[in-house]
């Protein structure tokens, strides 16, 4: 199985290259064993594949006995409101979030609507490759249709705290929004017109269809930045296809960047309720910095949505994400959620009283490098660890690979899961030093080898 991914949240692969119907058969009876009764949430984004991963998926799990509840084409968010609303004991968002037209998942959810944790994922991968326990005709699960939960999440999601509607209204924003045609085309447009918004619509067709790449990196934006620029409109939307992760545009046609995203989130939530806030460990300084003025604490994670709401929840965390563009509002529900994140701009941006491109220049002035290193045929471990012996006395984090604070900049080292990789993410307070740091920790790297 060339493309089969297996991590913490499920399986991604290529379909009819790795994600086939004998692998989503053997994944979903492990998930059912896992479940072991009652009901699961199935929602799903609109790439093409979608329809038949979520039959073979249902249909898996009625003749094992669980009852589905289809709940169409919606973001992951609404999946994990939905296994929480409906009092659910799982549920699964069939996405494969910014990957290509050619590739699916199964992300598993718990019954609290997260992420499944380490050891649940553990403890349900003992239960792949066993024999399937397949009911009699009289003892299969039932399939449902509901149609309702995206606008309820929709309803719940306005209804926030200290979200002023007539405020936002009265400031008449004008918005380009690009869903790639993915899930967010059903939600958002639609969102940001409750708000008394002029939409401006961008690859909002209901094809499922990704008109370009679909992971929302500047490079991939760059129509969509000149668009706003010339529409002149007050900022621009992009979400993923599965309407997790949140990206803005500023004024000025240039990106916002998706560290700013969870940045300026965290400083209008501690404006309203100051409290503990979660980031994960490559995620920028700048919410440490907003954290320190508004007087709270930072406390970071591993990568990983699960990873960081397992932590929101020990900490008793307000507010929390990943510099990746999630936003995560327990407020809600314990999940990266972009109309959560749509809102929080919308409010913040009405009452800052300025353009966002003003409101970025007001938060504390950061960037971030990133590069790459083969390590074919050495331990990604034994490399690591040699690093964290040269840097012990230094203020480190080895929760998730290595973090390194210094105090004019910090440097994170992960292995990847899949490659034979490390990676190194830098961030200093210009975008120059920031690349020449990644090139010295490379050197550093490559010394090892």
């Amino acid at each position: 199985m060339p493309t089969l991914m297996v991590s913490i949240s499920g399986i991604r692969g290529i379909v009819g290259d790795g994600l086939d119907p004998e692998t989503l058969v053997s994944f979903t009876s492990a998930y059912a064993k896992w479940i072991g009764s009652g009901t699961v949430v199935i929602g799903r984004d609109s790439r093409i594949t979608g329809a038949m991963v979520s039959s073979i998926t249902a249909g898996t799990l009625n003749a094992l006995g669980i009852n589905v509840v289809d709940i169409g084409i919606v973001p992951t968010p609404t999946v994990q409101f939905a296994v929480k609303t409906l009092g659910a004991q799982g549920g699964i968002a069939i996405s494969a979030s910014h990957n290509p037209n050619e590739w699916n998942a199964l992300k598993l959810l718990n019954s609290t609507g997260q992420f499944m944790s380490p050891d649940e994922h553990n403890t349900m991968k003992k239960f792949l490759g066993q024999t399937a326990e397949y009911k009699r005709w009289d003892g299969i699960g039932h399939s449902t249709f509901n149609s309702t939960m995206l606008k309820l999440h929709k309803e719940k999601a306005i209804a926030l705290p200290h979200i002023d509607m007539e405020l936002i209204k009265s400031k008449k924003f004008k918005v380009v929004v690009d869903c790639v045609n993915g899930a967010g085309v059903y939600v958002i447009p639609e969102l940001l017109r409750d708000f008394g918004c002029e939409v401006i619509e961008m690859n909002c067709e209901k094809t499922g269809i990704f008109p370009r790449m679909p992971e929302p990196l500047p490079e991939n934006l760059v129509d969509t930045m000149k668009k706003v620029k010339e529409t002149g409109a007050d900022f621009g939307v992009v979400v993923d296809p599965d309407a997790d992760r949140l990206v803005l545009i500023t004024d000025e046609g240039e990106p916002f960047s998706e560290e700013n995203t969870i940045s300026h989130v965290v400083k209008w939530v501690l404006s309203k309720t100051p409290g503990p806030v979660v980031v994960n460990l490559s995620t920028t300084r700048t919410v440490d910095d907003i954290a320190t003025a508004a007087g709270c604490k930072v406390f970071r994670s591993p990568v990983g949505e699960a990873n960081v709401v397992q932590m929101m929840k020990e900490t008793g965390a307000i507010v929390g994400g990943e510099g990746s563009g999630g936003v995560i509002y327990p407020a809600l529900h314990y999940g990266r959620d972009s109309l959560v994140g749509v809102e929080i701009t919308l409010q913040h941006l009405a009452e800052f009283g300025g353009k966002l491109s003003e409101m970025k220049k007001a938060l504390p002035q950061y960037s971030i490098a990133k590069k790459k290193i083969d390590i074919s045929g050495k331990s990604p471990d034994e490399v690591l660890q040699a690093m964290v012996e040269k840097y012990k006395n230094e203020k480190i984090n080895t929760d998730d690979g290595l973090r390194i604070d210094l105090p004019d900049h910090w440097v994170h080292f992960r292995k990847s899961n899949t490659e034979p990789i490390i990676r190194v993410i830098a961030e200093a307070t210009a975008y120059d030093v920031a690349v020449n740091l990644c090139e010295k920790y490379f050197a550093e790297i490559k010394a090892l080898l």
